[in-house]
């Protein structure tokens, strides 16, 4: 049973085609992290929510027309990648293009599962097409269950959205880490996410030329899909130490969060985080981050706050910041 969707987005084909398959277009509205190769027999592999990433291979590319590829989810036995197709067709129309959605190779039971989501993203294609970005996606939120992997690829999220709103003019911008300016700290970020990715067999190219949210996001992913294939048994070597996995992997989330508070501060934005994830790290801080480790790792003595205060307020409060709303 296929499912069958079109909807109109008030932009120009070609604008449209770089909105459904280019990663920095598609973490505007249906992805956390993407790898594409955008070529007839290229792979893909998208992280849709945090804890689900799809993946297939490219079957056709007509830029500006067309796009044939296969799908399936990771770790799904009954749909598991290249299972099924997805078409989209782009026609031009007098208020922008019209997008049609088939998805093909689904039983009656997946294909109302996909017909769920599928509704869910063609709306954020729409708003994203509207206002250059659809927004904080509810769906990758608080994440269920959360580990070490899905609040990584969850905070992962977080920091993208706020370092897309980083200009050139930011970047020599201080921040709550005395040592940093925004610039500065863009490269420590980028530091732990290769020490702790390559911990995992990541291996990477990165370009500091790039815009800081594409920068970061393209050595995250691949960071931490090799996470996802090593999984979170035995332990890691970063240098000389060789810490749990479940450590390593767990650091990647209080980097992104914290230091997403950090960038948000710095240039006057904002920390969209839920609630149930940002307890989660601040648990993980507290198992990870002990007295004795938190100089080694530049944090400064924690400051104080009320207990009833919301779990990001006292994660930075816990790391040595002082908790004044970024906005």
């Amino acid at each position: 049973m296929p499912f069958d969707k079109t909807v109109v987005v008030p932009l120009d084909p070609d604008a449209t085609f770089d909105l459904v398959t280019r990663p920095e277009r598609l973490r505007r509205w249906q992805t956390v992290a993407a790898r594409v190769d955008l070529q007839a027999g290229g792979e893909y592999r998208w992280t849709v929510v945090p804890g689900h990433s799809a993946a297939g291979t490219f079957r056709e590319v007509v830029p500006g027309k067309r796009v044939v590829y296969t799908w399936g989810w990771e770790g799904d036995d009954e749909l598991p990648p290249g299972a099924s197709t997805v078409t989209v067709t782009l026609t031009p129309t007098a208020d922008g293009t019209e997008v049609r959605l088939v998805h093909d190779g689904l039983t009656d039971e997946q294909a109302v599962r996909h017909a769920e989501g599928w509704n869910h993203y063609l709306d954020r294609l729409v708003a994203a097409a509207q206002k250059s970005d659809a927004g904080p996606d509810d769906w990758a939120a608080a994440p269920d269950p959360l580990d070490e992997l899905s609040s990584a690829e969850a905070t992962l999220a977080v920091v993208q959205r706020v370092l897309r709103d980083v200009t050139a003019d930011d970047m020599s911008k201080q921040t709550a880490c005395t040592e940093f300016t925004v610039s500065q700290l863009a490269d420590h970020l980028v530091g732990s996410i290769t020490a702790l990715g390559g911990a995992a067999g990541a291996t990477f190219d990165d370009d500091p030329g790039k815009p800081v949210e594409a920068r970061i996001a393209d050595l995250a992913q691949p960071a931490l899909e090799a996470w996802r294939t090593r999984g979170l048994d035995g332990t890691v070597t970063i240098g000389t130490n060789h810490p749990p996995a479940t450590v390593a992997a767990g650091i990647l989330s209080i980097e992104f969060l914290v230091h997403a508070w950090d960038f948000a501060a710095a240039i006057g934005g904002d920390v969209a985080v839920s609630e149930p994830l940002a307890e989660y790290v601040l648990s993980l801080t507290h198992k990870i981050i002990t007295p004795e480790g938190r100089k080694a790792v530049g944090f400064d003595d924690p400051v104080p706050a009320p207990h009833t205060s919301d779990a990001v307020t006292r994660l930075i409060a816990y790391t040595g910041r002082r908790p004044v709303p970024a906005a």
